[in-house]
């Protein structure tokens, strides 16, 4: 089944899982973005979402298993809550907000957001807002991730606004993504999960899942500081795919 697939196909198929796969296991998000970026040379963008939402789903179900002792719930719902929400709005927009240009505007911040990370020696630290403040973001985060499946860049920022360590950090927005993402597939999924994106997803699991845990066994190895800045170099190179893949 899988090579009913042409080659040039697959092949892009399998890097954008791997690659994608890295930056996940690694940072705990941006599979989106980076696979999309490949992956959109080749396939369609309605299973390229499809891909999205599926492939981080079986990412985050598999990375979120280490720290599952240091999840804190109460700490995630207020993010969660309102992201379920934001979802549906989403997709409701799709036909009236021009995808292209969010698409744009969001890749620019990443880049400059990105290097600023990178180059300053402190970044602020956001105490303000709460609980609030937090399902606001959630709130942005579930939007995002039903115009466009990149549902988890935004809460990942926030927390490294906060000041929370990687663990910790990890511990809420990766909750975060895997039950939007989630959420998401089951509505996609009602136009997306026909025989050619069942083949695209089937195809893309092995590569996926070597990229994951190659990222992982990285992020074990990273202590904070080293991973803020990598999150840093993660973030531009993010910014810049999603301004490229269009």
């Amino acid at each position: 089944m899988i090579f009913d697939l042409p080659l040039q196909t697959l092949l892009i198929v399998w890097l954008g899982a791997f690659v994608g796969g890295f930056a996940s296991g690694a940072a705990g998000f941006a599979f989106g973005i980076v696979g999309s970026a490949i992956w959109l040379h080749a396939v369609d963008p309605l299973h390229v979402t499809m891909l999205i939402v599926g492939g981080g789903t079986v990412i985050q179900c598999g990375t979120i298993w280490p720290l599952r002792r240091s999840i804190a719930w109460n700490r995630v719902w207020p993010f969660l809550l309102p992201g379920l929400a934001g979802i549906p709005v989403g997709v409701a927009l799709l036909v009236y907000v021009d995808a292209r240009a969010l698409k744009i505007a969001l890749g620019v911040f990443l880049a400059i957001y990105g290097a600023y990370a990178l180059f300053t020696p402190r970044l602020p630290k956001v105490s303000a807002g709460g609980r609030l403040a937090d399902g606001a973001i959630g709130f942005v985060g579930g939007f995002l991730g039903g115009l466009s499946g990149l549902n988890g860049v935004i809460p990942a920022i926030w927390c490294q606004l906060r000041g929370w360590p990687k663990d910790e950090a990890r511990a809420i927005y990766q909750p975060f993504i895997l039950a939007t993402h989630i959420a998401i597939l089951a509505m996609v999924g009602v136009v997306a999960l026909d025989r050619q994106g069942i083949i695209l997803f089937v195809a893309a699991l092995p590569a996926l899942i070597a990229g994951a845990l190659t990222g992982w066994s990285v992020y074990g190895r990273l202590d904070d500081r080293r991973f803020r800045q990598s999150l840093a170099i993660l973030l531009v190179a993010s910014g810049l795919l999603l301004v490229m893949s269009l």
